[in-house]
């Protein structure tokens, strides 16, 4: 390249052209040579059943997928793990937001690894936005002390939106988790609708966090939530807040009196600690060993581990019914004519509907 700096007039003033600046590529490296191997599912099996996390993690993505082809070969590798499942203790963790429920479990499961050792699996699933589809999965930054202990594994879920499916991939998560030799399932809620019911149907024990002195305390006390519970601790006991926190135990307790007796005799109690303080933590867990010792004296813990599995088999029913229904071709092919007709105005909801299931069941 000529300069203007390089002509006569600039005598003893010259400008090297310089050097040809290298590729930012290094020509070295190969493209693919680290691209991850896709394992099969005898390899994931093996890997799960040796306790490695990081085939664990890579199992439990394909599980997450809504891919077909991973879809079956997520189901092979369940198959294969659920003989060696079932050998945990599960427990359900769920309360409004803002009550704690990450920080409660992160010194729930520190006190537990501690007095108890053995392994814990905590599974968080974390709402996804309605309108981007998109979810924080931020649980595990709450969690500073699990997060770094060598025996804990932590994995955040997106709903999705879909609390169903959901909920079935965390109870086939739990399936190989405890095959990866976990011996302690944590499952957290979102906290919000009816995903307290779903996470019941997996757990051993639910475990309801509840704030007091946020205003009247008659909103804590609903028949659906409590109704499910197995035990009711009130979080925040500290400070100032002690004595709002043992009233809103008492008004609990009252009304407790007013349900009828669980089928598992057991009768919840209420309890107070603080989370962030780490105070009360081993009372909580001292009422959950005993409800556990209540349940297998009577035979209660293997009889709802039996009809939570035959819960999950209409469930597994119901949500392929509903996808075949949704991939059905001539079902697509009449959707959108459908929605037109509902919003014009020229057919109820109901008719539209009935004429897609009659469509539906003569194609099938």
């Amino acid at each position: 390249m000529n300069h203007p700096e390089n002509s006569s007039e600039y005598a003893g003033l010259q400008v090297n052209s310089g050097v040809e600046q290298p590729s930012v590529i290094n020509p070295y490296l190969q493209r693919n040579r680290y691209r991850r191997r896709e394992l099969s599912a005898g390899e994931m099996v093996e890997g799960i059943l040796k306790g490695d996390v990081t085939v664990l993690s890579q199992a439990v993505t394909l599980i997450e997928s809504v891919n077909p082809s991973h879809q079956q070969k997520a189901q092979e590798v369940i198959a294969r793990c659920l003989p060696y499942s079932g050998k945990s203790v599960r427990v359900g963790i769920s309360g409004v937001p803002g009550a704690g429920k990450s920080t409660s479990i992160d010194e729930f499961g520190i006190h537990l690894l501690r007095e108890k050792g053995g392994r814990l699996a905590v599974l968080a699933i974390d709402p996804s936005s309605e309108r981007t589809k998109g979810s924080i999965l931020g649980d595990k930054t709450r969690m500073e002390k699990l997060a770094v202990h060598p025996d804990s594994f932590i994995r955040p879920s997106p709903s999705a939106g879909s609390l169903g499916g959901v909920a079935r991939k965390t109870r086939e998560t739990i399936i190989l988790c405890e095959a990866a030799g976990f011996d302690k399932v944590f499952v957290e809620t979102v906290g919000v609708g009816q995903s307290e019911t779903a996470c019941h149907s997996m757990v051993d024990f639910f475990l309801l966090i509840q704030v007091a002195g946020t205003g009247d305390e008659l909103q804590g006390i609903k028949r659906g939530i409590m109704e499910i519970s197995d035990g009711i601790v009130i979080n925040k006991c500290d400070g100032d807040n002690v004595d709002r926190c043992q009233m809103a135990a008492t008004n609990f307790r009252n009304a407790l009196h007013f349900f009828p007796m669980p089928e598992s005799g057991w009768i919840p109690k209420v309890l107070c600690y603080s989370g962030f303080y780490g105070l009360g933590i081993k009372e909580v867990w001292d009422m959950i060993y005993q409800y556990f010792d209540f349940v297998k004296a009577n035979g209660y813990f293997d009889y709802r581990r039996q009809e939570q599995a035959k819960y999950w088999m209409y469930e597994s029913i119901n949500e392929h019914l509903k996808n075949n229904f949704y991939n059905n071709a001539a079902v697509e092919q009449q959707l959108r004519q459908a929605e037109r007709d509902v919003l014009q105005g020229r057919k109820t909801s109901f008719v539209a509907a009935q004429d897609l299931l009659d469509m539906y069941y003569k194609s099938i």
